[in-house]
């Protein structure tokens, strides 16, 4: 089979892609390292962001962590209650992946 054919791969080629589409980012595995030592809030992620020198906007932010989150990679971890609209608390959901080549 050509490799440019289109064909369902099964349900381990659509988690490897979407890991991938994840993990493709640098701004993402600055996230992922910004909360390897827990639960951080949306601003501290922010803030955690800005002082390595990444310029990035509250609404990409919440772009990036949609992905991670797609992914498996990040979850929400609970709320904290302001004016306003609740701040979302983030942390790994994995520290590992571990892709199997084959469906058992």
């Amino acid at each position: 089979m050509d490799c440019g054919e289109h064909r369902v791969y099964g349900k381990n080629f659509e988690n490897f892609r979407r890991v991938v589409r994840a993990l493709h980012c640098p701004t993402r595995w600055l996230i992922i390292n910004c909360l390897k030592n827990g639960t951080k809030s949306t601003k501290e992620i922010l803030e955690c962001l800005l002082e390595k020198d990444e310029t990035v906007t509250s609404s990409g932010l919440y772009y990036h962590l949609s992905e991670l989150k797609n992914a498996g990679i990040v979850e929400v971890a609970g709320y904290i209650e302001q004016k306003g609209a609740p701040q979302k608390l983030w942390k790994l959901k994995v520290k590992k992946i571990v892709i199997s080549l084959v469906e058992e």
